[in-house]
């Protein structure tokens, strides 16, 4: 199997040595011998740190918004952008092409280096698998992956079975239009999962809200899945002001309840369904169900799917005379 993290550090080395980055953000290995994790690198020396495997789940695009920041400047000042290369999966492209329509970024200071994904390791089915087991090694192979335990014993798993849901029905395993695109195996396109939400918006609606109270009962308003997604980055949430305050700051029901709704609301014509949000919550919430929903319906409604195109607008950012309007008027029907 080609060596992607290699390949990985030697164009980061080379993107350094040209003075073409300020900034590198790619994966690291992990403090634990068994998991990536996400790293911001300045200089080629620190290129040979780089790693690559099926742990690399963390959708990088939310260091972008922070990197671009402008700091307080005196007027007449002009303090230049810098230049910040990703290392991308699909679902962390589409983001960074959301982003960037937003005007997060300009995509001139971005130097994008994609990577063809095999879909990563869901780290709650592998644990289950081996019983909660202490992970030393992951040795990823074409259909198992070998665990190396701590207490010294070997675990084959079927590779396709510990894969993350978001992977198993990924449309864009392959990042299209970045600036340099490593050699690699992607996983088939997968069947976009639809059968999910085709499930749950069959339901009554109220057993629908049912649900979903079920699910969000169990919030404890850490707010990590705000935090891991990364279209959510108002510099003060709608959450934490007051004045006005939205809703309270209590775990209430109700209160837990809008936070997600208009969270969710808010991803419209944006979500990538890398599932973020779901992997950073505590509580094991299924959000998963519910931003599904809501991408389907901006599928259906818009014809909108985020994808690479820099020049196609988002739906909600413009309109046409014959947009269907039966979300407002008949909104039973969605």
């Amino acid at each position: 199997m080609r060596d992607l993290a290699n390949d990985i550090r030697m164009i980061a080395k080379d993107l350094f040595d040209q003075k073409r980055l300020d900034t590198l953000v790619g994966f690291e290995k992990g403090s634990a011998g068994a998991r990536c994790r996400p790293v911001l690198i300045a200089s080629a020396a620190e290129a040979r740190s780089l790693a690559w495997d099926a742990t690399c789940s963390n959708n990088l695009a939310v260091y972008l918004p922070f990197l671009f920041q402008r700091p307080p400047q005196r007027k007449g000042a002009e303090i230049p952008l810098p230049k910040v290369g990703f290392v991308v999966k699909g679902c962390d492209l589409r983001s960074i092409v959301a982003l960037v329509k937003e005007k997060q970024a300009p995509r001139e200071n971005l130097v994008l280096i994609g990577v063809p994904c095999r879909g990563m390791v869901d780290e709650r089915k592998l644990a289950a698998a081996i019983d909660g087991a202490e992970i030393a090694s992951l040795e990823d192979g074409d259909e198992k992956i070998a665990a190396a335990l701590a207490d010294g014993r070997s675990v084959s798993l079927g590779r396709e079975e510990m894969l993350q849901d978001a992977c198993l029905t990924c449309q864009q395993p392959v990042p299209e239009g970045v600036d340099v695109l490593i050699e690699g195996e992607a996983r088939p396109v997968g069947d976009n999962g639809d059968s999910l939400v085709k499930s749950f918006a069959a339901l009554a609606v109220s057993e629908r809200w049912m649900r979903f109270q079920q699910e969000i009962s169990r919030c404890i308003r850490c707010y990590a899945c705000r935090q891991a997604c990364p279209t959510c980055y108002c510099k003060e949430c709608f959450a934490e002001m007051n004045s006005p305050a939205w809703i309270g700051v209590s775990t209430e029901l109700t209160d837990a309840m809008i936070f997600h709704l208009i969270r969710i609301f808010h991803q419209a014509g944006r979500c990538v369904e890398c599932d973020a949000c779901m992997r950073a919550c505590p509580m094991g919430i299924d959000l998963r169900t519910f931003t599904k929903k809501i991408a389907a319906d901006v599928r259906e409604l818009f014809g909108f799917t985020p994808g690479f195109d820099l020049e196609t607008p988002p739906p909600l950012v413009t309109f046409t005379e014959d947009d269907s309007q039966e979300f407002i008027t008949e909104p039973h029907k969605t």
